[in-house]
């Protein structure tokens, strides 16, 4: 039998414009934008406004003292093409990234899983003894202690008591060995806020869902994990990539604590060191802005695909 509507033309719907859309979303929510303006303000006067203005500031040559002269692409070119000292950051921040982000972003879940399964006391004071070292002040001196250059060192004295060198190692000193040092001090670091996040996200998932999980055939603890915990955790997922990407790609503190400003032969040079370099200490804002962008278009891809991965969790 045929339907009746067969012979009856149809049209496309047309989708209302992105300027509908929101015009829709305010009448429907406008109470709740304008309990939201205040902090939308904030964000847009000194996050959002700020990093429009270091866009437009790298265009030009600042120097703090003349009205800033536009210079087009000169300060993009000259990083790329002239700054030797700004590639050895950017290779060093990359590699620095690649391995302290996803490293200490899996060790904050596991070892925020595992703590979780502790009774809430145990549970507290194992948060405290990993979380403490990321409230700390400055807590470099240890390390510089571990890795000092002559036999007080405590690496040092240990491998000549040992019997594997028979003279101490300028750790802080030799190219070959300042980065490695310098991640190894930020992976100890690490175990901050994006710690904190994933013990919450875990103490907030329905426990029924592994009763139900359970009935429908989940029979270990690694099913769980994919289909219940991490799909259940995705906000708090999201928000320590963040937080990662931000403190793997801005890492700059660890670095000249350790190995000094600038690092010998700039072995531990990142490009955050190299934006102070010309920010703080140069005054060449235009420069200096042109090297931020760089930063925050390598975080922002980043982001962007950590997000797309995030959103297969569970599937």
């Amino acid at each position: 039998m045929a339907s009746p509507i067969a012979g009856i033309q149809q049209f496309p719907v047309k989708k209302p414009s992105f300027f509908q859309r929101v015009k829709r979303n305010l009448d429907l929510h406008k109470h709740s934008y304008i309990l939201m303006a205040p902090y939308f303000i904030l964000f847009f006067l000194f996050t959002i406004l700020p990093v429009l203005i270091s866009i437009g500031i790298s265009f030009t040559y600042f120097n703090m003292l003349e009205f800033p002269r536009w210079v087009g692409w000169d300060n993009y070119a000259r990083l790329f093409l002239e700054d030797d000292v700004f590639l050895i950051s950017l290779k060093n921040t990359i590699l620095f990234a690649a391995i302290t982000g996803p490293v200490s972003y899996v060790a904050c879940f596991v070892f925020a899983w595992l703590i979780n399964e502790f009774p809430p006391k145990i549970r507290a004071f194992m948060t405290l003894i990993f979380f403490a070292p990321s409230i700390s002040g400055n807590i470099y001196f240890i390390w510089l202690i571990i890795f000092s250059g002559d036999t007080y060192g405590y690496a040092n004295g240990f491998l000549m008591k040992i019997g594997l060198v028979y003279e101490p190692i300028q750790w802080l000193q030799d190219p070959k060995y300042v980065l490695a040092i310098v991640m190894l001090v930020q992976l100890w670091l690490s175990l901050g806020t994006s710690f904190l996040a994933f013990i919450a996200g875990l103490q907030t998932i329905d426990r029924t869902l592994y009763e139900a999980a359970a009935i429908d055939g989940i029979r270990n603890r690694w099913q769980e994990l994919w289909y219940i915990t991490l799909p259940s955790m995705k906000p708090q997922l999201l928000f320590g990539a963040v937080i990662q990407i931000t403190t793997s790609f801005a890492v700059a503190d660890v670095s000249m604590a350790l190995a000094g400003f600038p690092s010998v032969q700039y072995a531990a040079h990142t490009i955050v060191t190299h934006l102070i370099d010309y920010g703080t200490i140069r005054f060449e804002m235009g420069y200096a802005s042109s090297i931020a962008t760089i930063l925050f278009i390598i975080m922002m891809t980043t982001n962007l695909v950590t997000q797309k991965l995030l959103r297969k969790v569970g599937e």
